[in-house]
């Protein structure tokens, strides 16, 4: 996830308008005080009084069939105004917030404490907390990246406050889903780990025996800009791929009828496992094999649409569709901005690298240890074919990889490096020795055909995609 720009706006604490919470604009607490201090100066006016839920009718959950039979018996308008009152069950319902005890959610000093964190930023304190007890756990690491960090300390005495736990933040290196560091928190002692503002690319089943929590972090921007972008530079009738990041994916989602009804034709791609409309900087899905819900091919896509900031995920999602125009709209600075990428350049810079690393006597094979970057089988299907071919190769475990350091082993002739494929597109050129990504490597031993010779033509992006690389396993990664 790219560094966010922050804006914090003041409101007040109380919703009475007689209480308004002053604007805090100190960072740090005086000496000797610290998490109590900012809590107190946010109850300060806080003068809660209990309020009476308003009451709600009853409402009966009936399934679609009888509800349609029920609709056609009606004839009156009085019998109508009863049938207003049926509400069909949805196919399935988000229980998250209802499983969330009121105690929780209704803790006055909790959400004093909340309200110290940015309002548009959903850190999802209520369930976090739950979730924390419900486990009874007693050391929990929490993981967030780089542009969030400046939240960690709060979110820790937050946690310990209510949850009476010890808090450990992971200071390493957060890039993206990939890096969530299970190993290092369950090798630390903790019995928890809660992961910001990534989805869950590692099924919270697989992380090595430690309960794990991902936090979205979903933020709010303003969506009624975004939408007047969207109708005032594309005329009606344009079908628009929209695609984002996980923080944004609410927002995607919930300007598609409000496009349509504006005359867009709008797709909201999915690559598998990824939510529909996510991409990440290594996995975006080809919209020329997106399918329709009767099962029809998606076709005459004219346009991607970026929600977010950066260009990482943008990039993934141009490189996997070539052929398309892609816009991005940054919320932040409210910009929209045509994007270009050199794809030609691109394509020739990866192609000399594999037609050298084709020549190289000795390869060097470095498995990321930065998290969960790096796929073992994926390794073990490199060592296969090196010793099928009788190449001779070294392994190498590190956690994040530059020129200096793999300048070092001079004997070594190519390498192939198991943690991000964007890290040989990107910067691959900065290398003395050809750094391949693993299906770079597998076109370059003979496994697998150059990207021109498959399908479209576009070098592939779906790293973490269902059959991809990133989730390979050792009887497929060759096929």
């Amino acid at each position: 996830m790219d560094a966010p720009r922050f804006r914090l706006s003041q409101r007040g604490a109380a919703s009475s308008s007689q209480h308004q919470h002053p604007a805090i604009t100190i960072l740090r607490p005086p000496a000797n005080h610290g998490f109590r201090y900012f809590l107190q100066l946010a109850m300060s006016d806080l003068r809660p009084e209990p309020v009476a839920a308003p009451r709600q009718p009853r409402r009966r959950f009936i399934g679609k069939r009888a509800a349609a039979a029920e609709a056609s018996k009606t004839d009156s308008p009085s019998e109508a105004a009863v049938e207003d009152a049926i509400q069909v069950a949805p196919r399935s319902r988000a229980r998250a917030a209802a499983q969330i005890p009121p105690e929780i959610l209704n803790d006055a000093e909790l959400n004093a404490a909340i309200a110290l964190l940015p309002s548009n930023y959903n850190f999802e304190v209520h369930k976090t907390v739950h979730h924390i007890r419900k486990h009874a756990a007693t050391r929990v690491a929490l993981q967030l990246p780089e542009g969030l960090l400046l939240f960690a300390c709060t979110l820790s005495d937050i946690v310990e406050r209510f949850c009476g736990c010890e808090t450990l933040i992971m200071g390493d290196v957060t890039y993206g889903a990939c890096c969530i560091d299970d190993f290092t928190a369950r090798a630390l002692g903790c019995d928890f780990l809660v992961h910001y503002a990534h989805s869950c690319l590692i099924p919270a089943d697989v992380v090595n025996g430690i309960r794990t929590l991902y936090v979205f972090v979903a933020i709010d921007i303003d969506a009624a800009h975004f939408v007047a972008t969207m109708t005032r530079n594309f005329t009606p009738g344009k079908h628009l791929a929209v695609v984002g990041t996980i923080q944004f994916n609410g927002t995607v989602h919930g300007v598609k009828a409000e496009l349509e009804a504006a005359g867009l034709k709008i797709t909201v791609p999915q690559i598998m496992p990824l939510s529909k409309g996510e991409i990440l900087g290594c996995t975006a899905p080809k919209l020329s094999a997106q399918r329709a819900k009767d099962g029809s091919t998606i076709d005459n896509v004219d346009a991607i649409v970026y929600l977010g900031d950066g260009r990482f995920h943008l990039e993934s999602v141009m490189i996997q569709n070539p052929s398309l125009p892609a816009y991005r709209y940054d919320p932040y600075s409210r910009r929209f901005t045509r994007e270009e990428y050199d794809h030609a350049e691109m394509h020739n810079l990866r192609r000399t690298a594999i037609t050298q690393a084709r020549s190289a006597k000795k390869f060097g094979l470095i498995l990321g240890t930065l998290g969960r970057q790096g796929n073992p089988d994926t390794l073990a299907n490199l060592e296969d074919r090196l010793r099928e071919l009788g190449i001779e190769y070294v392994l190498l475990l590190l956690s994040e990889i530059f020129p200096g350091k793999l300048a070092m082993f001079d004997d070594v002739d190519a390498w192939v490096q198991i943690a991000c494929p964007r890290l040989s597109i990107d910067w691959g050129y900065a290398f003395p020795r050809p750094l391949l990504s693993p299906y770079e490597a597998f076109v370059a031993l003979g496994s697998r055909k150059d990207w021109s010779e498959e399908g479209d033509g576009s070098y592939p992006m779906d790293f973490y995609g269902k059959d991809g690389l990133g989730r390979t396993r050792r009887q497929n990664a060759n096929k």
